[in-house]
């Protein structure tokens, strides 16, 4: 039996795994982005352990998510679920003046990561549109360039792919691993996605609890629960420690690099 934290589980893939792992035995704790959504959450997954709360566009929600997180203890993996997709026609900016989908998709993991007592495993959830991510990192904050959200949505994908080789090549006593469930009809993927919905959780729940060998590694990246090729500068470690250096500066939450 593993204890799981996800992020993003009040519905999409986030709850579908959240049941998956609930019906197979194990201790889930959910995140919500709101009190309403928290309170839905629980009614569709009574048997969840609890529920956190925290809008990830916000720094400080964010760090409150990770002191609640700690708070219930030690976790043996989390799933870096939660995201918003590439449907931002315009720079929509938080309250913290930065890009949504950045802020979402790219600071919150990042700072989840530094301060959430570390667990057995780390799983982060990108995209097959990751390999037409601007691995330049240049801009991130979009102050320069034209607004584009499907380049913003595949940016941010390719950040979580960085960060997850990245903890695996700083962290080695853990296994860090990301993955891409496929296009499927969530939310965030459309009512016309198609990729399978019941396969779509599978990766996420195999990765945070599976013991075959293939599991206990680090520094991959699954489709369906097979290694797949990722963007040609992915395993770039000056492109990794550059992403973790501006996020800590946008953040201001420095990176753990000593175990």
């Amino acid at each position: 039996m593993k204890r799981i934290f996800i992020t993003g589980s009040s519905d999409g893939l986030g709850m579908m795994a959240s049941n998956l792992l609930i019906e197979q035995g194990h201790k889930v704790v959910l995140h919500a982005k709101n009190p309403s959504r928290a309170e839905d959450a629980l009614k569709a997954n009574p048997n969840a352990e609890a529920v956190t709360v925290a809008d990830l566009s916000s720094i400080s929600e964010t760090i409150s998510l990770a002191e609640q997180v700690n708070k219930l203890g030690h976790f043996d993996a989390i799933i870096h679920n939660a995201g918003i997709g590439f449907n931002e026609n315009r720079k929509n900016k938080t309250e913290d003046g930065l890009p949504y989908v950045f802020a979402v998709n790219s600071l919150a993991p990042y700072i989840l990561t530094s301060l959430i007592h570390r667990p057995q495993r780390l799983i982060y959830t990108s995209s097959v549109l990751h390999r037409n991510g601007d691995s330049s990192l240049e801009d991130l904050l979009w102050d320069h360039r034209t607004w584009n959200g499907y380049q913003a949505y595949a940016d941010s994908k390719f950040h979580n792919v960085l960060l997850a080789f990245s903890v695996a090549n700083l962290w080695k006593n853990i296994y860090s691993n990301a993955l891409e469930p496929g296009w499927v009809a969530t939310k965030l993927g459309g009512k016309n996605a198609p990729d399978s919905i019941v396969d779509a959780p599978l990766t996420q729940i195999w990765l945070a609890t599976s013991d075959e060998a293939q599991v206990l590694q680090s520094g991959n990246y699954y489709y369906h629960k097979k290694n797949k090729s990722v963007h040609q500068d992915a395993r770039n470690t000056d492109i990794q420690n550059n992403f973790i250096e501006q996020c800590a500066k946008i953040s201001g939450v420095k990176f753990p690099f000593d175990f």
